[in-house]
């Protein structure tokens, strides 16, 4: 694991070095397979690495956070990187993180609420009130107003609030932005427009397809089934369903295995707005495996692109 975490750094330095615009990290809490459980702790030593890549946690699961010591965190990030930081909150669904830290699960979307309030409140560098006591957070973002706050999730009631009190909406599957919409426009906002969809992604970029699938097959089958079984256990819908082998990996379609050319013309075909996301240990890719895709993409994939452009 410490492997995987000094690759981790390595690779997105990469893609500072190289131009890309994001850098997304997660959390998960008490997963068999180590999943990122600190994504505030990644974050600053990624802002340490890079100096112009936007860090994005997308998502943090708030109710399982002190908002005051989030706040505290987050504002520290912000200051680290710049002004780079950007949080997704969402209420979160996996029933044996909630067990694992005590906190119930039926008060999910009222701290989720109470968690963007607090944060605004205390990025503003004045006292406030917090819980019947008067507080203060310092020291302030690096960005007037702190970090932008947008809302992940699967319902409409999270469209909904998402619409009413944050910045922005990531929903789990693309359906869900229309209430998003419908309730920006109600309220009075101007229209965020439709949504973009969620790019080129999902893939492993490999010269040989049967051999790219022979390498990292097993590891497309262990992300769908470990988020298949916990969004089946939360009674949730989305993308990811669980699998018996790596041929109905390969059957089902979400993952693929692409070579440059089929890349470049996905690229193509998804006109001026196209946007490729990146995955590079997936499922648990050994780095240097991970390394091979990315440097795929980085000579026969992004020399392309530059020349054309």
């Amino acid at each position: 694991m410490t492997e995987r975490y000094a690759a981790g750094l390595d690779m997105v330095q990469w893609a500072d070095e190289l131009g890309f615009m994001l850098l997304v990290l997660s959390e998960h809490h008490g997963s068999p397979d180590g999943y990122l459980p600190s994504p505030l702790v990644m974050a600053a030593a990624a802002a340490a690495r890079t100096h112009s890549i936007r860090i994005n946690v997308s998502a943090m699961v708030a109710p399982l956070h002190d908002p005051l010591r989030l706040a505290e965190d987050a504002a520290v990030v912000d200051l680290i990187s710049g002004g780079r930081l950007d949080l997704v909150l969402v209420n979160g669904y996996v029933a044996d993180e909630f067990a694992m830290f005590g906190v119930p699960m039926n008060e999910r979307a009222r701290r989720t609420s109470a968690a963007v309030n607090t944060l605004r409140a205390a990025w503003s560098g004045e006292p406030f009130e917090h819980q019947g006591r008067s507080v203060i957070v310092t020291p302030t973002p690096d960005r007037a107003g702190g970090p932008s706050i947008s809302l992940g999730g699967s319902t409409e009631g999270a469209a909904r609030r998402a619409a009413r009190i944050a910045d922005g909406f990531v929903p789990s599957l693309p359906e869900y932005w229309q209430w998003y919409r419908e309730e920006r426009i109600a309220l009075g906002h101007p229209d965020p427009g439709p949504h973009f969809g969620s790019g080129i992604g999902n893939f492993y970029l490999a010269h040989d397809v049967e051999q790219g699938w022979r390498d990292v097959g097993e590891y497309f089958l262990h992300e769908t089934n470990a988020y298949g079984k916990w969004m089946a256990d939360a009674g949730l819908a989305g993308m990811y369903e669980q699998l018996a082998d790596v041929d109905a990996v390969r059957a089902a379609g979400m993952y693929r295995v692409l070579t440059p050319d089929l890349l470049l013309a996905e690229i193509e075909s998804a006109g001026p707005f196209a946007f490729v996301l990146m995955h590079p240990m997936v499922g648990g890719i050994p780095p240097d495996l991970a390394w091979r895709g990315l440097r795929i993409f980085e000579q026969d994939v992004l020399t392309q692109l530059n020349s054309a452009s």
